[in-house]
């Protein structure tokens, strides 16, 4: 039972982070025909369920291949593009239909016993995507191979608010009348920048990207993506992740269909299970804002506890908010804080409540949110100093360049809040 109720105080954070939030998944051809594939779209339900807003895009690769060789079709390509005739596409029709069949009927399961029993899931497909001919390119007509043309994210989102899951296919449509052969990786991609989407999580054969010694890759930034893909050193799946962040998708996600439970992992627990494309850095040092309250009493409440703090109720940490600077984490986890009080005489300033979240120890956040805050107090405020009043810690803001002193030194508004009680050490820093 403890390990239970742990279990939903820790994934509760996510929970509410993530509801209302739009994401889009996809899922290639390979994952449908995986001994996976049914905990998979299960767990895609239960994301429907916790109010997230899905758009799934499927693939169909496996299934067109299988058709293909049953009437004795090969598919060439032409630069890693395939060149599709009319025969090919009807192969491409029947796959994805196969394909899509799979998804839905996977989705109306509602027997007792069973994750879907009493779901109810509406999944809304149709005409979304338009697409045009790729054309004729160096002297290769490549025939009913297609590209996107627009998305109607209108028409998505509307269904979206109903609440119900939109099925995109590697399909798309023109105003002539044809349809088209797309890449549902791009599909996927252009669904997540059209929609605004806050996350885009591809699925594959392997848990993510991986380093020189096989090792899993948590994350990485926008410039570490974009210099694997000029090594060619990426899963397919990178090339997407990459676009998407570019163009104003927050996170991409990377993730494995083959390893139980990956989807829910990677969703609602801190190190995830595959790699993490950001937008930005993993680490962001921002000003506190009135949100960050429970998230900031939650660091320090257990140091309050110890008489490490001095306690602050929720009342007074709102009044002082705007004195506050945290370090989010991946997905908005607030892992550090720390807060600068200047003196009325505007020379000078308090550094108080440095937290970092236990996990996060040895990792030098502490270090970076101090570098933060003095450059902050030198370049905006124009102070000449900081003081700092400590029980436990004096040993580090001694090896962070500050300097024992005595009472006396202090500004006289501050010795007047003096408690003697606890006896804290005074430290004080030039900034230079």
């Amino acid at each position: 039972m403890t390990d239970y109720v742990k279990f939903f105080r820790e994934t509760s954070p996510y929970i509410n982070r993530h509801r209302g939030k739009t994401f889009v998944i996809a899922l290639p051809g390979e994952a449908i025909c995986h001994p996976n594939f049914t905990p998979i779209i299960h767990d895609i339900a239960l994301l429907n369920s916790l109010g997230i807003r899905i758009v799934l895009v499927h693939g169909a690769r496996p299934q067109l291949n299988q058709r293909l060789e049953q009437r004795q079709l090969t598919l060439q390509y032409a630069d890693h593009t395939p060149i599709t005739d009319s025969q090919i596409m009807e192969c491409v029709k029947d796959a994805v239909g196969s394909a899509r069949i799979s998804i839905e009927s996977l989705l109306s399961m509602g027997l007792s016993n069973s994750p879907m029993h009493g779901a109810r899931i509406r999944v809304v497909g149709g005409n979304f995507i338009t697409a045009k001919p790729l054309g004729i390119r160096d002297g290769i007509d490549f025939q009913y191979s297609g590209e996107m043309r627009k998305i109607d994210h209108v028409g998505i989102q509307s269904q979206l608010d109903d609440n119900a899951i939109v099925l995109l296919s590697s399909l798309g449509y023109s105003p002539t009348g044809e349809a088209f052969n797309l890449s549902y990786e791009d599909v996927a991609t252009q669904a997540a920048i059209h929609l605004g989407a806050e996350k885009l999580i591809f699925l594959g054969e392997d848990s993510g990207l991986s380093d020189a010694n096989g090792q899993l890759i948590r994350s990485i930034n926008l410039i570490q993506a974009q210099q694997r893909l000029e090594k060619k050193d990426f899963c397919g799946s990178l090339q997407g992740a990459y676009q998407a962040c570019l163009n104003g998708v927050p996170r991409c996600h990377l993730i494995s269909f083959c390893a139980e439970g990956a989807l829910l992992g990677e969703l609602f627990t801190r190190d995830g299970t595959g790699t993490l494309v950001l937008q930005h850095s993993e680490e962001v040092i921002r000003q506190a804002n009135i949100d960050d309250i429970a998230g900031i009493l939650e660091l320090i409440s257990p140091l309050e506890e110890q008489g490490v703090l001095v306690k602050r109720s929720r009342e007074l940490l709102e009044t002082e908010i705007s004195r506050f600077c945290v370090i989010t984490h991946q997905e908005g986890m607030l892992i550090a804080c720390a807060a600068l009080y200047p003196f009325t005489d505007g020379k000078a300033a308090e550094l108080a409540c440095v937290v970092t979240h236990p996990d996060f120890h040895k990792q030098g956040l502490a270090a970076r949110m101090l570098a933060h805050l003095e450059d902050k107090a030198k370049t905006e405020l124009n102070l000449d100093a900081l003081f700092v009043l400590t029980t436990q810690a004096a040993h580090w803001f001694q090896e962070n360049g500050f300097i024992a002193t005595n009472l006396e030194q202090l500004p006289l508004e501050k010795i007047k809040l003096y408690n003697y009680q606890r006896n804290s050490k005074i430290f004080y820093k030039r900034l230079v």
